[in-house]
């Protein structure tokens, strides 16, 4: 395990190498998936996983705070949870006769809401505070969450009865919206090979940062050089989705925001202290697709926020190599 105060770019992308390879020993076929939800956190935000039940969202998330070295919650979203079952709340002490206040799953390093959209606005809003000012607000007093807090959150995009569609502005606020997907022939034997060997159905995954780690390699991820050319481009792309004639409501500047944010994290990855347009191109999907709003009268012609991102990715200019 490695908690080094500074790194060098060499050394963060050894370490984060060497992440992916432990969630690998858990996670079946998911490395170019697993590879954006830790370049989303590197860049200290939070990410969507939107897929079908079974495809590895919760191991995933467990097994990538493992990895991390992080303290790993999980909140089963339903539709009575309350504001108070998530940031915590006020208790009686007998012994004392004051109210202490007991905290609740979001104090944590990462936390995996699970079905984030079967919960009422009014606890998805408390989360909405955690994840944007990494606080919360409980009877007019305020916590500071400890450092890092990411959360990985799960949403079934097929099944709506009793769901409650996130808003606009909480979708905003996840760097990364990705899917799983189902795994190949060969991939779906390896799942049920590697759980007949262990005998067990737990998976532990060794510790490869802790949470000083993290944090310095973030402060790596933040020297990453982009060239204004590579800058330029990103929002070239985010301005492109805004005047296409499909879209109500295009990416607004925090999704140029992200889509350099992650393209940082993960040129790091990736071994490189600068980002290429290669980087912003595959984020561009994860990045941008759900904060686009298409017209209302398409929906019926599945007409998709994604399509929209990748028919702008045809047509923006690309950046060239020498003035990266």
């Amino acid at each position: 395990m490695s908690s080094p105060d500074a790194l060098a770019p060499a050394e963060a992308t050894a370490l984060v190498s060497q992440v992916l390879d432990a969630v690998d020993t858990a996670l079946v076929g998911k490395r170019d998936q697993m590879t954006l939800v830790l370049a989303g956190v590197l860049a200290g935000g939070h990410v969507l996983l939107e897929d079908l039940p079974g495809l590895g969202k919760t191991l995933a998330a467990r097994s990538l705070a493992q990895a991390l070295g992080l303290e790993f919650t999980r909140a089963q979203f339903t539709p009575d949870l309350l504001p108070a079952d998530l940031t915590g709340s006020y208790i009686f002490d007998q012994h004392t006769a004051e109210f202490s206040f007991r905290e609740g799953p979001v104090f944590t390093g990462l936390l995996l809401a699970d079905e984030i959209n079967r919960t009422p606005p009014k606890t998805q809003s408390a989360l909405l505070e955690a994840m944007q000012e990494r606080q919360v607000t409980v009877e007019g007093h305020t916590f500071v969450l400890p450092r890092p807090f990411h959360v990985l959150a799960t949403a079934n995009p097929i099944e709506h009865e009793g769901t409650y569609p996130l808003p606009e502005a909480q979708l905003d606020r996840f760097l990364l919206r990705l899917a799983f997907g189902y795994p190949s022939l060969d991939e779906e034997w390896d799942v049920l090979s590697r759980r007949m060997e262990r005998r067990r159905e737990e998976v532990t995954v060794p510790a490869v940062l802790d949470p000083a780690g993290l944090l310095a390699v973030q402060d790596c991820v933040e020297r990453i050089h982009v060239a204004e050319s590579v800058g330029r481009y990103a929002i070239d792309l985010v301005r492109a989705t805004r005047d296409h004639q499909d879209t109500l409501v295009g990416a607004s500047p925090r999704g140029s925001l992200a889509l350099l944010l992650c393209s940082r994290a993960l040129a790091l990855i990736e071994g490189r202290d600068f980002v290429i347009p290669e980087d912003v191109k595959r984020l561009a999907v994860p990045a941008l697709g759900h904060r686009i709003v298409i017209r209302p009268e398409l929906w019926l012609n599945n007409v998709a926020p994604e399509s929209i991102v990748r028919a702008v990715l045809d047509v923006v200019p690309v950046p060239d190599a020498e003035s990266v």
